[in-house]
This record gives C-alpha cells, structure tokens and sequence, in this order.
C-alpha cells in the first residue's frame, strides 16, 4: 500500500511541475524530441534524490530547477551532444523577449554556439546566466536561490554576458 501512496505523490509532482520545467529545458535546446528527454531525466533524477530533498535548505521547486539546470549543463558538456552539434543543421527559429544576447541567437547552430560558450564558465556562473535568460528570473530570486549576495550576483551575470556578448559578435561576424 506504501509503494503506491509513493507513486501517486511522484505523480502529482510530475504533474505539478512538468510544463514549467519542459518549458525551461526547451529554452535552452529548441528541439523538441531533447527537451522532451532530458525533461523526463530531469523528473528521474528527482525520483532518486528525493530522500536528499531538505526543505529548511530550499523549496521543493527551488530543488526541482537547481537539478534541472545542472543536468542541462551535464548534456551540453556530454560527448552525446558534442557529436550532434557537429550534425546540426540551421534552422530558423522565433526568439522574443529574451536577454540581448539571446536575441541574437537567430538559428540552432547560434544556440549551439552560446551553450558551447557558457560551458567554458564554472556551474556557479552557468547557472546564474541560465537561471536569469531562460528561466527569467530576478537576480533577487538567484540571490536566494543560490545563497548568494545580490551584487554578487549581478556582477557574475553581467561578467559573463559580456564576454558572450563579445565571442557571439566574433561568431556572428566569423
């Protein structure tokens, strides 16, 4: 009787939470089929690391995006997706009311390119860039997600968008 009392709440989390977190994958890949995929993984790492869950540390979906976000960037850094960004072809996609910088991702292959860019930074600054773009969130909400000051914060941001800023312009022009 347990197991399924268990089931029916991992249900009604998944439920719960599965838009908003597809949503937020999706930004970041705009391909359908791997949001759709990584968004499953994603609810499957939560499945296993429930019993980690502390909420005196943060809130349930607070938890949700961090494993979310640092499961984005284990694919974006994975020989998997190191061999089909070499396949991808340009596909014209509709971006707006994204940060500039986003703005001028015109194309998949120029999506590509950003996340290949933001993975040279460490997870922290990853996160903070992936918290504020695609989840669209204020830097007082990363300041307490990630237990950071806010000028801490803002600082790491506009640091990072900077030097994206400036190889997307090489990029763009190469």
């Amino acid at each position: 009787m347990q197991n399924s009392a268990h089931g029916e709440s991992a249900n009604k989390l998944v439920k719960k939470y599965y838009k908003e977190i597809f949503a937020f994958v999706y930004k970041q890949s705009f391909d359908e089929q791997l949001a759709l995929d990584l968004t499953q993984e994603v609810f499957i790492r939560m499945l296993q690391s429930i019993s980690n869950f502390d909420p005196k540390r943060a809130a349930f979906r607070t938890w949700l995006y961090r494993i979310a976000s640092n499961h984005c960037i284990d694919y974006f850094r994975s020989k998997s997706f190191q061999a089909v960004k070499q396949t991808i072809y340009v596909e014209e996609i509709e971006i707006d009311g994204i940060d500039d910088v986003i703005e001028q991702v015109e194309t998949k292959e120029q999506l590509v390119k950003v996340n290949e860019l933001l993975l040279k930074f460490d997870s922290e600054l990853q996160q903070i860039v992936r918290y504020k773009v695609f989840l669209e969130l204020t830097f007082q909400e990363i300041s307490s997600l990630m237990n950071l000051p806010e000028s801490t914060v803002k600082t790491k941001y506009y640091a990072v968008i900077k030097k994206l800023r400036k190889e997307m312009k090489a990029y763009v022009i190469g």
